[in-house]
């Protein structure tokens, strides 16, 4: 649940995520590397619920790919979702940083493929069902996930062990998403993050993930307020649209109040309904259902 402590830490400097475990992706470098071989390294941190369920959900923090809104967007993300039964791995893909300018691409998508992948080839050590792996992001992280919920394969069979998986994920959880890379309403920030100042055309139509999605785009729910100014709601509108037309099932919730970044909006009687919306759906794809 939403905490206001976790928020004072993030204003503070305080990792919120301090003094837990982070596994690295890949052992050595990670591919795309940019910048010191130290620094920007993707890593998921676990939450394990006390009774898993057989779910896991990769949550991808926003941040505009400038950072990592780790705390109401990441470290109380999982702790709602191990209430509910469900493992939690908090992914920190790789952001530009002073060692790492922009263009991103293709680095982050790389991290959120190579940690469901992660995921699923570790689902016993965790208890976990490989076809019960979703994501979900918020903002920018929101375009991560739906940038993995339009652009996966079934396995690289020449890599190892992990990339041999699948990275599919079975859900898609989006929160205030930015979806469309095209001029507003974009988000003209994680835009130039993630693409540079004048990106290829063909770039810009890859990541309008809303152009891309297929009939294998897993189950979707999208949530969004009208008075989103950051990243209109007209970013999940398009994207539910485009699964309506390719017949992939989709709940979108948007409310009329409400700003940009507000999280699972705890302290809002509200807003914070969204949650129950979310789980509602979970329940009825059976991802809250069983244990493995």
């Amino acid at each position: 649940m939403f905490s206001w402590t976790l928020m004072a830490a993030a204003m503070l400097g305080v990792d919120p995520l301090g003094g837990l475990e982070h596994i690295r992706l890949w052992e050595g470098e990670a591919p795309a590397s940019v910048g010191s071989p130290d620094k920007n390294v993707p890593t998921l941190t676990p939450f394990l619920p006390d009774k898993p369920n057989g779910t896991a959900v990769i949550v991808c923090p926003g941040g505009g790919y400038v950072m990592h809104a780790v705390g109401h967007e990441g470290r109380a993300v999982a702790e709602w979702l191990n209430q509910r039964g469900v493992t939690a791995f908090v992914l920190k893909y790789r952001i530009v940083q002073y060692d790492r300018p922009a263009p991103l691409h293709p680095a982050p998508m790389l991290d959120i493929q190579r940690a469901i992948r992660w995921v699923r080839a570790h689902a016993s050590k965790y208890h976990l069902d490989p076809k019960r792996i979703g994501v979900w992001g918020f903002s920018a992280g929101g375009h991560l996930a739906s940038t993995a919920a339009v652009h996966f394969d079934s396995g690289k069979p020449e890599g190892d062990t992990i990339d041999r998986q699948s990275c599919r994920p079975d859900f898609a959880i989006l929160a205030y998403p930015v979806i469309m890379m095209e001029d507003r309403p974009a988000h003209a920030g994680s835009r130039r993050q993630l693409l540079g100042d004048k990106p290829d055309p063909e770039l810009v139509a890859f990541y309008s993930t809303h152009k891309q999605v297929k009939k294998d785009t897993p189950p979707t729910f999208l949530f969004h307020t009208e008075e989103d100014t950051a990243v209109p709601p007209e970013n999940s509108r398009a994207f539910a649209e485009a699964c309506r037309q390719k017949g992939v099932p989709v709940e979108l919730v948007i409310y009329a109040k409400g700003p940009h970044g507000v999280g699972l909006a705890a302290q809002d009687r509200e807003l914070s309904q969204w949650t129950a919306r979310l789980e509602s759906w979970m329940k009825n794809l059976h991802f809250l259902n069983g244990s493995k």
